[in-house]
């Protein structure tokens, strides 16, 4: 029991320091796995090492490096600006368009981080000149690249359905995309409404300087090659069930080879941080499933629920967590291995249900200034349109809110 209880207090440190320091976790958490198994625990360092999840790992790299390379030859990029100017002018529309193209993005491959990165400059400048808020063009993108984060090609997909195989919810990808991503449009388009998107509709037409918004740079024959790759990747995983992992890694070195992209900038663009740390944290909750650390970390959740209020409490819980800590390197792989435990000292309860409320609530904070979605909205800022300090409050605000939210839809709906 003692053994449990130190357990369970290294993955309390892990997700302490995840909140309020800057450390990778994921290191910390192979350290402790370490020195709490082999030393204190009398597992073999083998076991340990072998609890490093290698298939992650391969399929997290080549989803990254692939899209990495598609973004830094601008294939992406024109895709975007394309869509973009479609609606050019119409300021009831860009912010509508940008979500869109948002959770599209998102949902083919790049995920969540790499999609804002790309669109949230692009989103500021348009919306600055169209008359939309700063903060209403934030959300929009924000939520629109988490909407498609759970896609089976994101890397927070990628993340959440290995831990739901290994805790035996196989075949559950789609629920798990679909409801995050109903969640999100819901939340989204309620803001969208609050926040002035009428008014933007009944102002009509601005005229937009494409030279400072969109860039429509030609197509060359690097970018539809690019493409290609990318439509088979996504055919060829959904059609013939093909590794995501080493399927785009095979299309990253065809691009590689034709000269479609510099690999070597890609791989060092590579979210290795967010590699290392889902992996280190993933190896701890290993160890804790061995001394017994986990069943008690799943007592304790149950002791604040039922069978009829988990799924809420559940989703307030992560959301709350979720808002200060990496939700998809921290929170998820730490919560989702307690479904099955969770279920049984509850005597009942849906396991997708409460899975779907896990990803739900701990996704809808994510446009917080404290995590990397609202902090790559607040960096894209465009000068003078509105006071930075004023958008991480509006923002902040949100982001808290939305641990309600989150968990009055989960309770409602799960």
């Amino acid at each position: 029991m003692n053994l449990a209880w130190i357990s369970l207090a290294a993955l309390a440190v892990a997700i302490t320091l995840s909140m309020f320091t800057q450390v990778n976790v994921g290191v910390v958490s192979l350290a402790l796995a370490w020195l709490v198994g082999v030393y204190l625990g009398g597992i073999p360092l083998n076991t340990i090492i072998s609890t490093f999840p290698v298939q992650l790992f391969l399929t997290l790299a080549g989803v990254t490096l692939l899209f990495g390379m598609a973004a830094a030859n601008g294939t992406l990029g024109r895709a975007a600006s394309r869509a973009v100017h479609i609606c050019r002018g119409n300021a009831g529309l860009i912010p509508v368009m940008f979500f869109t193209i948002a959770v599209v993005l998102s949902s083919i491959g790049p995920g969540n981080i790499s999609t804002t990165a790309i669109l949230a400059p692009m989103a500021m400048v348009v919306g600055q000149q169209a008359g939309v808020p700063p903060f209403l063009m934030a959300l929009m993108v924000g939520n629109g690249a988490q909407a498609g984060a759970l896609s089976p090609f994101a890397p927070t997909g990628v993340i959440v359905n290995g831990i739901m195989d290994r805790i035996n919810l196989h075949g559950h990808e789609l629920n798990s995309y679909l409801n995050n991503l109903v969640a999100h449009t819901v939340v989204t388009f309620v803001a969208y409404f609050l926040f002035g998107g009428l008014k933007l509709f009944r102002q009509g037409s601005k005229e937009i300087d494409d030279s400072k918004a969109v860039h429509l740079e030609p197509f060359e024959p690097v970018h539809w090659v690019t493409l290609g790759i990318l439509t088979a990747l996504v055919v060829g995983v959904i059609g013939w069930e093909l590794n995501v992992g080493m399927a785009a890694l095979t299309g990253a070195a065809l691009l590689s080879l034709g000269g479609g992209a510099d690999e070597k900038d890609a791989i060092k663009k590579m979210p290795w941080s967010v590699i290392l740390m889902v992996c280190g944290v993933t190896v701890l909750i290993a160890m804790l499933e061995k001394t017994q650390g986990l069943d008690l970390f799943t007592d304790l959740l149950a002791r604040f629920a039922t069978p009829g209020t988990v799924t809420g409490m559940i989703a307030f819980i992560v959301g709350i967590v979720s808002v200060y800590s990496s939700t998809s390197g921290v929170v998820l792989p730490a919560f989702l291995p307690t479904i099955p435990g969770l279920i049984e000292r509850l005597g009942g309860g849906d396991p997708i249900a409460i899975a779907s409320s896990m990803v739900v609530g701990g996704h809808l904070v994510d446009v917080s200034p404290l995590s990397t979605i609202g902090a790559l909205c607040i960096a894209a800022l465009v000068a003078g349109t509105e006071d930075p300090r004023v958008l991480f409050n509006k923002m902040l605000a949100w982001g808290l809110s939305m641990a309600v939210v989150g968990g009055i839809l989960c309770y409602l709906f799960f």
